[in-house]
């Protein structure tokens, strides 16, 4: 059986509150993206959970979704497994799930059940002080009230243009976001748009032309 961890303290002898950070990938790079800002994540961590927060961090834990494992996404996915591995090369705790195809360029893949089990499992065996949800979606309004029933102060970090309203007022409190996004770098044109956006643009160029035949008698090609 594991002992109960040590909590640390700062410098002036006060026990640091443990922290449990969540972070919906996807919602989070949107809302980024809408800033017209690169997502830099050793930024985002010290920003909810570095020295000098007071706090104490357990783990950062990610979920994302990849692109399908078929031909046309193949691309995609590569430098989505290569972010992934990026990721936990830096000490994030990564957790992901196979997409599946949409309309034409898009894909779906839902990890908020995933994110919200692991959050009641993660927090009776981390026993945090405090969870973060990185993410806007209301959808995850049960699981703050789930968590706070058990103790838990739940805080939601989020901009507001991206924040459900439920999601809000079922939080402790809310850490906006949007002065940190201003502090990223722009991103470069050709990266401006969603993967699923980027995706399209490769189909269109990948797509095979056809050139009219010209009739052998040299009369008109037009239907």
């Amino acid at each position: 059986m594991r002992g109960m961890p040590v909590r640390k303290r700062d410098p002036e002898g006060r026990q640091r509150s443990k922290v449990l950070v969540l972070v919906d990938e996807s919602n989070v790079g949107s809302s980024v993206r809408t800033a017209g800002r690169g997502l830099d994540w050793l930024k985002l961590r010290d920003f909810l959970a570095g020295p000098n927060t007071g706090r104490e961090l357990i783990e950062m834990v990610v979920y994302a979704g990849l692109p399908p494992a078929i031909p046309l996404w193949q691309e995609e996915r590569d430098k989505k497994n290569k972010f992934m591995h990026w990721l936990r090369s830096n000490g994030f705790m990564v957790v992901t799930k196979d997409g599946s195809p949409a309309e034409e360029g898009h894909y779906k893949a839902n990890v908020d059940v995933m994110m919200a089990i692991d959050a009641i499992e993660l927090s009776i065996e981390m026993r945090p002080d405090v969870v973060i949800l990185v993410t806007g979606d209301a959808d995850f309004a049960y699981l703050a009230t789930k968590l706070r029933r058990h103790g838990i102060r739940v805080e939601v970090a989020s901009v507001a243009a991206n924040l459900g309203n439920t999601l809000r007022s079922a939080a402790n409190d809310v850490i906006d976001l949007a002065p940190l996004f201003r502090t990223f770098e722009l991103m470069k044109t050709q990266d401006a748009g969603p993967p699923a956006q980027r995706a399209r643009q490769q189909q269109r160029r990948t797509r095979p032309r056809f050139r009219a035949v010209q009739p052998r008698d040299g009369g008109d090609a037009r239907a």
